[in-house]
């Protein structure tokens, strides 16, 4: 969904991708940023790597090709950081330190994934509307009607 996103947003301008529409991350530019750092910021929990940051709000990039290139950066990471879990995993505490909050927090990892992939889906939820303020069409969002779900087709 990241790169469908990115796709659209490749045929706006820059002022369209960074135009201030009232939400959390003001821009479409602003909400991709701001996902990027929190990804990083949890891969770097995920695998005992500090990412250091100021706020949720700092911008990693300003020039879109750049911020598109390290999105895809990331999420190859993110999908190689999966490939070495094992379902055992899931059940396994899961301690880190809260930087809102000011304090060390342990769940179970199973937690904390489903809550970095809902915030994931939570801010494309917001890109999606902003690109469709301006007049763009996301097409297919919902995931079960994404190509290669259904069974068959990415089981095999």
């Amino acid at each position: 969904m990241n790169e469908n996103l990115f796709e659209i947003c490749a045929s706006m301008n820059d002022e369209e991708r960074k135009r201030d529409l009232g939400t959390p991350f003001r821009s479409i530019h602003g909400t991709f940023n701001h996902l990027l750092l929190v990804d990083r910021l949890w891969l770097g929990r995920f695998q005992h790597q500090e990412f250091r940051i100021t706020t949720l709000a700092d911008e990693l990039y300003s020039d879109f090709e750049e911020l598109h290139r390290e999105r895809n950066i990331t999420d190859d990471a993110i999908d190689a950081w999966l490939a070495t879990l094992h379902e055992s995993d899931l059940a396994s505490a899961f301690t880190f330190h809260s930087r809102s909050r000011n304090q060390d927090n342990t769940f179970l990892l199973a937690s904390v994934m489903l809550h970095f992939f809902n915030h994931q889906t939570h801010h494309r939820g917001q890109i999606t509307a902003m690109i469709e303020t301006l007049g763009y069409d996301c097409g297919v969002t919902d995931l079960l009607w994404l190509p290669g779900l259904e069974k068959g087709m990415a089981w095999e």
